[in-house]
């Protein structure tokens, strides 16, 4: 398991239990390079240089400064920086709660799980996260992460909750510029029917385990071919041109993809699944129909 990227303490009015916030993502896993001298074939570093001079400057002769002029600075010590404490340096205290769908896609940044820091006040985290999900709400609170304090959204998640960092209103670009210039035309009702008769025969769960990134595939392909001395091939993707005749295009889509299942189909239980499964299915909705009533 990672190390927290911060501990603290989760407040929900006047209850608090110690937290810690661990990344819900890694990118340990994708390839990355070095940069390399062609000549010596060894790794090459970056080196901090004085913009006048181009002499190096030493880590200790390094501080960080603030323009508040043309090339006028302040000099601001990291000591300085980390003495700078707000509530939320520690505290994640929930300003307020709001409906999941209230809260635009676009704003949703970094994921982090929030999980108790050990028993103490174990129960207290118990019956935030209970309570919420009961509620079906979900928290908007702050955390000062990376020395930057950002809106954090809350929400049950599993047997702990989900923290996912939001994004402030002005790093959100407007759409208005981007669509402004798409028409309105109106489209053929038979155009629409095929288009959405496309959408139900590619219906299908949601399962991120089925996405292989073909990108990095390739660029292992490629590393393995030079590692071992084989010759470099790479095949060239076709690039999609514009429809020219969208009706043909469209009829000819419909034509390649597999009828959708149909209700009866669907509802079929499949042979593999075992009996028992449906049966505890039934009575747990049996179960959750007299907790409703």
């Amino acid at each position: 398991m990672p190390r927290p990227t911060w501990k603290g303490y989760l407040k929900l009015s006047l209850v608090s239990c110690p937290v810690a916030l661990y990344p819900a993502t890694s990118s340990r896993d994708r390839i990355s390079f070095n940069i390399m001298n062609r000549n010596t074939g060894t790794r090459t570093r970056y080196l901090v240089v004085d913009s006048e001079t181009g002499e190096p400057v030493e880590p200790e002769d390094r501080v960080r400064g603030y323009e508040i002029s043309k090339n006028n600075y302040v000099f601001v010590e990291d000591e300085e920086i980390d003495s700078v404490k707000i509530e939320s340096t520690h505290t994640i205290d929930i300003d307020n709660f709001v409906a999941r769908k209230e809260v635009d896609e676009i704003y949703l940044d970094s994921p982090y799980y929030l999980a108790p820091d050990g028993k103490v006040g174990e129960d207290a985290f118990l019956v935030i996260r209970e309570a919420m999900h009961q509620k079906q709400m979900v928290g908007i609170a702050r955390v000062v992460i990376s020395r930057r304090e950002r809106m954090v959204l809350i929400e049950p998640r599993g047997k702990g909750l989900l923290a996912t960092t939001l994004r402030s209103a002005n790093e959100v670009r407007s759409e208005a510029a981007y669509f402004e210039g798409i028409s309105d035309m109106e489209l053929p009702d038979e155009m629409l029917a095929i288009a959405k008769d496309i959408i139900a025969r590619k219906t299908a769960e949601f399962d991120p385990k089925k996405f292989i990134d073909r990108y990095e595939q390739a660029l292992r392909e490629l590393i393995e071919s030079k590692r071992s001395g084989q010759p470099v091939h790479v095949e060239k993707a076709p690039e999609p041109r514009p429809t020219a005749n969208l009706m043909d295009a469209l009829r000819r889509s419909l034509e390649r993809e597999p009828a959708a299942p149909t209700a009866r189909t669907r509802g079929r239980r499949s042979a593999a699944e075992p009996a028992t499964a449906t049966r505890r299915r039934r009575g747990n909705g049996k179960a959750a129909a007299r907790r409703a009533s």
